[in-house]
């Protein structure tokens, strides 16, 4: 309850700005009155921009502005509207863009010198004029500071965010990496039980057939063998097919292919990145482990670019149909280009498990610093098998 109390101001900022700009409004041109008209005009156009003030900083300072270089010359005295031009600059310092806050800087040292000659000096000394314009000076650069200081708080906050954000992307893509990478060892266990299984069934049974004849008693022996080996068969396969079946999500689900490279890079761009996918070439049907590996160095390119890169990075993924190869490349401008160097002594699997997909289907994969900064991936994949 607490917190929606705390952030519903933060959640409505246009409607909170309205009603303090409103009051605000109230309240000066109330105390403009006995000044003229011309004052409680002057009043209402420093005050009522002061809605937008978060949302378009940028036109409610000018607003602010306007009626702040209006008030010398329209009004016989200082208005208590003047506060909203220190509201103003505060709001221009720390949310509106870097031009708009030096410009409102300016403006607000401009008015402190204006505004002691026009209503100080006709009444008073040189001496109190000036001390006048530095206390207004100092005032405005005061009100300037803490607006950047927010600024500053607020792009710290954000990068924050941004950064919890990243990490908990990362941690869904190895937790589904870890995944896909259990499953491809309880494959190829799988393999080599049933591989395994079955060469010594079928030797056994081509031994029983011609033992038959001539020794019945081997015959029967040679029988119980093949049931018990089917028999270990039959259980490992159930106790690997088990862990297979735990948990929800996509188990059954068949392997990717080169064809959901598209919905690779939509689910990534989904996460935050800003990832662009070029197609070129009209795609053609390809071996199934050919077709997995182009989406493994793909998703493990842009894996790679999300935990390295940071926040702000671009990326480009392009697909190319040649006509005697599919070739890969992921480019980012990144930050990252040097911690994902492989060390032969420490890490870089990852990209070692690249190029050794690629090998195995008689391509190759390359990846490195681009020049002027950020990381590139090449992998080329031919569509037949090597001979």
């Amino acid at each position: 309850m607490f917190d929606r109390i705390v952030a519903w101001p933060r959640d409505h900022v246009l409607l909170v700005d309205a009603l303090g700009a409103l009051a605000l409004t109230f309240v000066c041109t109330a105390t403009a009155t006995a000044t003229g008209g011309a004052a409680v005009l002057v009043s209402a156009v420093m005050c009522l921009p002061l809605a937008l003030r978060r949302v378009r900083p940028e036109l409610s300072g000018g607003l602010v502005a306007v009626g702040g270089l209006a008030q010398p010359v329209l009004a016989a005295d200082p208005q208590v509207a003047n506060v909203a031009v220190l509201i103003a600059l505060y709001s221009l310092a720390a949310y509106a863009a870097p031009w708009a806050s030096r410009g409102g800087l300016l403006l607000g040292l401009f008015g402190a010198l204006v505004a002691p000659v026009r209503y100080v000096l006709p009444s008073a000394d040189l001496v109190n004029t000036v001390a006048a314009a530095m206390f207004i000076a100092v005032l405005v650069v005061a009100t300037w500071l803490t607006g950047r200081l927010r600024r500053a708080s607020r792009q710290n906050e954000l990068a924050l965010l941004e950064r919890a954000r990243l990490l908990e992307v990362e941690r869904e893509n190895e937790s589904r990496l870890a995944a896909t990478a259990e499953r491809q060892r309880i494959a190829r266990e799988m393999h080599d039980v049933v591989a395994h299984s079955l060469s010594v069934i079928i030797a056994q049974a081509d031994g029983g057939r011609y033992a038959a004849a001539a020794n019945p008693a081997a015959a029967a022996e040679v029988l119980g063998t093949i049931s018990a080996t089917g028999r270990q068969a039959l259980a490992d396969m159930r106790n690997l097919l088990g862990v297979l079946r735990q948990g929800p999500g996509d188990e059954r689900a068949p392997q990717p292919d080169a064809a959901q490279v598209v919905d690779l890079v939509a689910q990534v761009r989904a996460s935050g990145l800003d990832v662009a996918l070029e197609v070129l070439g009209e795609p053609r049907p390809v071996p199934p482990a050919v077709g997995l590996t182009a989406y493994r160095i793909v998703q493990e390119s842009l894996t790679n670019v999300l935990k390295h890169a940071g926040p702000a990075a671009r990326t480009r993924v392009q697909v190319r149909w040649d006509p005697d190869a599919l070739r890969l490349g992921v480019d980012d401008d990144g930050r990252g280009a040097a911690a994902l160097v492989p060390d032969p002594g420490a890490g870089g699997q990852g990209l070692l498990g690249m190029a050794e997909r690629a090998r195995l289907h008689g391509g190759s994969a390359t990846a490195g610093p681009r020049a002027g900064g950020g990381f590139r991936v090449r992998a080329t994949l031919p569509y037949a098998p090597p001979s």
